[in-house]
């Protein structure tokens, strides 16, 4: 997820200051003013139009369309100014970003800091459900805009992930809107929607399509006026039907990526092309350790020795993804890999001696529930292969598949004894460690509660040398693996598809962003 802007010691606060990025200028190319229409299909309908309470795919990509973010990623998950212009520390429990003074919501008003603030401190107050900045503040104390343009965060304790993190995950709202509303956490945002993005929504066919218009000026599109005249998200029932809607032009570009059997074919495909975008993920299983027997380890032991991870790859992933060797950190980040970590070797035998070990063989079978999303096609197909490889060392595995939304809503209340999913981005390896493995992380789906584990995470989060805590770091993924807190299985390279008539998609890692970040959907063109 995350490039760091580490602290460093009080003496050397000010070399942070100046390296602080410079926003990018707008693009001075003439724009496409016409009146072309970019159609996209998603498989999930729009559950919040909050993007502080939003959580699934197509509740992201509709309201990053309105609500702007500090800072964006680039293809190699680097942080890049965005709203904010600069960013860093003037002391260890105080951070900044000074923020542009070009955009405005739709309505008028200008963007200014006491939205930033005001966002930050609500988030504070409400703690929205489902929102993954509300897991990076714990050491937030609050938000302050002593100008228009500058936002000064107070920590209650040196955090050297907070400042990158807070203002790449954050959607900045309008304070003039969200204020008058009362709890963030409540506030459902369902119509007059006001933007400072490049398209605002304007239309909704709940189960059939969301219809978002250009607006304008805005400073990142050539010549401020976003190329394409609207936005139309059409939601399909499956990746099959998108697929066939892209092929008869119904839609110009699938959102979700491609499930890897069908990568080649698409690219065989004339008037269709295929973008590779980077993995900043990956795909897990989590065993909820507040369920037994999924609180001893030798059952969490055998659980992921159980499983042919390579075979996954090989015939599901058509060997588009890359072993983590069992860590959460992906391979990507290589300066955080722990060397010694070694994937789960799949060892049936091996599998029923711990469960037996763990009381569990013939009298006294193991049966479990896993759950998955049936929208996510790839994980759909490997949860199978777990099935049947579970059997063969004595483990019964009830798949579960089901509607994302419905899923979303028993991951969140913890209604599973194993998640089957994946993250989009785990930039940052500390903040991602923070978010999943301690008690009150954010996307700590194994619900896993290790005082040990929690003091090596907050030790790394406060440490102002890296050296430091790139050790630290290294020491709680190893109790992760060895304790299998997670199961991690491979980070994946992802493919989208796309009419061939459109071209100037801005590639950003995840499927997230992809293609359909707010600077690649104000640049795209329609040729011709």
């Amino acid at each position: 997820m995350r490039v760091r802007l580490p602290l460093v010691a009080f003496s050397s606060l000010a070399a942070v200051a100046a390296l602080a990025a410079c926003a990018p200028s707008a693009p001075r190319q003439a724009a496409d003013s016409g009146d072309a229409t970019l159609t996209i299909a998603t498989t999930t309908d729009v559950v919040n139009f909050n993007p502080l309470i939003g959580n699934s795919r197509t509740d992201n990509w509709v309201t990053d369309l309105m609500y702007p973010r500090l800072l964006t990623i680039d293809a190699n998950g680097n942080k890049q100014p965005y709203l904010a212009k600069s960013y860093g520390y003037t002391n260890p429990t105080t951070g900044y970003w000074d923020i542009r003074d070009d955009l405005r919501w739709s309505d008028g008003k200008p963007v200014t800091a006491d939205d930033v603030a005001y966002t930050i401190n609500a988030i504070l107050r409400d703690k929205p459900a489902g929102n993954t900045t509300y897991g990076q503040m714990s050491n937030v104390d609050s938000a302050s805009a002593p100008s228009p343009t500058r936002v000064e965060l107070k920590l209650k304790r040196p955090d050297s992930t907070v400042v990158g993190e807070v203002g790449f995950w954050m959607n900045v709202v309008p304070k003039h809107v969200f204020e008058s509303a009362g709890s963030v956490a409540k506030f459902a945002n369902n119509a007059n929607w006001v933007s400072a993005g490049p398209y605002r929504l304007t239309t909704v066919a709940k189960g059939q399509s969301y219809t978002l218009e250009r607006v304008t000026p805005y400073p990142f599109a050539p010549g401020g006026t976003p190329t394409v005249a609207k936005i139309v998200y059409r939601v399909y029932p499956d990746i099959n039907t998108e697929i066939l809607a892209l092929k008869n032009g119904d839609v110009d570009l699938i959102g979700n990526a491609l499930p890897p059997a069908q990568v080649k074919n698409l690219q065989a495909v004339s008037g269709v092309k295929v973008e590779q975008v980077p993995g900043l993920g990956y795909a897990h299983m989590a065993y909820n350790m507040t369920r037994k027997p999924l609180d001893q380890v030798k059952v969490r032991q055998a659980l992921a020795h159980a499983v042919d991870y390579n075979a996954i790859r090989t015939v599901v992933l058509q060997g588009q993804a890359v072993t983590t060797g069992s860590s959460p950190i992906p391979p990507a980040l290589k300066d955080w890999v722990n060397p010694s970590l070694q994937e789960y070797n799949y060892d049936p035998n091996l599998a029923r001696q711990l469960l037996q070990e763990a009381g569990y063989g013939p009298g006294r079978p193991l049966a479990l529930t896993m759950i998955y999303s049936l929208q996510d096609a790839v994980t759909a197909q490997w949860a199978s292969i777990v099935k049947d490889d579970s059997a063969k060392a004595g483990i019964t595995i009830n798949l579960q598949g089901m509607d994302r939304n419905t899923y979303l809503a028993k991951t969140a209340a913890g209604d599973y004894d194993i998640y089957a999913g994946n993250f989009a981005i785990m930039d940052d390896p500390t903040t991602n460690m923070s978010l999943t493995y301690l008690p009150k992380g954010a996307i700590n789906y194994s619900l896993v509660d290790d005082p040990r584990l929690s003091g090596l995470i907050t030790q790394a989060q406060q440490t102002t040398d890296k050296a430091q805590q790139k050790q630290l770091i290294w020491q709680a993924t190893a109790l992760v693996h060895d304790n299998v807190y997670d199961n991690v299985m491979y980070m994946q390279n992802l493919y989208f598809a796309h009419g061939s008539a459109w071209s100037g998609f801005v590639v950003k890692p995840s499927e997230l962003l992809s293609l359909l970040d707010p600077e690649s959907l104000a640049n795209v063109k329609k040729n011709g």
